[in-house]
């Protein structure tokens, strides 16, 4: 009997052992950005936007908390330390006076998470970080394509009638939809084959034009699940610098994600963010 209590409790230990993680807790804004609360070198606390597209750190010109004790030179600081619920990362680097969502005095990158697999929990609000793989039961899988430290996935969209496989950088800093390339909006005609809902034309300064368009991308299908009706974004005029198909914040919350300590896989499954009204660009 003791042999089989110990053996019971030798198992619960390494079941323990296995799925140790780690929980950082974060909110989420009105415009779906994610917001952890950070204590960067000891001293400065600072409320930093989550970006998936970046791995290392920014701080904001826009900032409303001090952040005196990252010293920049030449914009960028090094070898910091930061410390986000019970997580502690060391050597962390930070760039200086860039712009970020609202809420936030800054940015904070999948840096954080590196070498471990990671999920990001919207039922929950929080992280999960795993020394190894959790259960994935319920979960389908994509393959994930880095490059320079961004994430990008495949999913297929339906236009004027057709499938059209696209490439998408997964984006939480766009608190949209889907913000097409020029190139994507450009060559399938997506001023004509999409349902526009809303137009917005800026100029600069020598008269050229900016003009961003909100519209209706009937279907999208990531793995076996179909979203319908998808607010997609593009843009038309003479400047045209969208060179990137965005996967934005308004998708990534309708799911719930694992990575991968390599990341080579993502897996995903349906929130409970899954069937809300789209976020409207204004």
């Amino acid at each position: 009997m003791f042999k089989k209590i110990s053996l019971f409790v030798l198992l619960f230990i390494n079941f323990l052992l296995v799925n140790a993680q780690e929980k950082i807790p974060f909110r989420i804004t009105k415009h779906n950005n994610i917001i952890v609360k950070a204590l960067v070198n000891d001293k400065d606390s600072l409320d930093l936007m989550f970006q998936i597209a970046m791995e290392d750190a920014s701080i904001s010109p826009e900032r409303k908390r001090k952040a005196d004790h990252i010293v920049f030179k030449d914009e960028i600081s090094e070898n910091n330390t930061i410390k986000i619920g019970k997580l502690t990362q060391k050597n962390i680097q930070f760039y200086d006076n860039e712009l970020t969502g609202h809420e936030a005095d800054g940015k904070i990158g999948t840096g954080i998470f590196k070498g471990k697999a990671f999920k990001i929990d919207y039922d929950n609000n929080q992280f999960l970080i795993y020394d190894k793989m959790p259960e994935l039961k319920g979960y389908e899988s994509t393959p994930l394509f880095s490059e320079n430290g961004q994430f990008y996935i495949v999913a297929d969209n339906v236009i004027g009638g057709k499938q059209e496989e696209v490439y998408f950088l997964l984006q939480s800093g766009y608190s949209g939809g889907i913000l097409y390339s020029n190139e994507f909006a450009d060559g399938k005609e997506l001023d004509k084959k999409l349902t526009v809902t809303g137009e917005k034309t800026l100029k600069n300064s020598a008269g050229k034009s900016i003009v961003t368009k909100q519209g209706v991308l009937p279907f999208l299908k990531l793995g076996n699940i179909v979203l319908k009706d998808v607010s997609a974004g593009f843009f038309a005029g003479d400047l045209k610098t969208q060179k990137t198909n965005y996967f934005g914040a308004d998708l990534l919350r309708r799911f719930n994600w694992i990575f991968d300590a390599e990341r080579k896989t993502a897996y995903f499954k349906p929130s409970k963010y899954f069937s809300e009204p789209y976020y409207k660009i204004k």
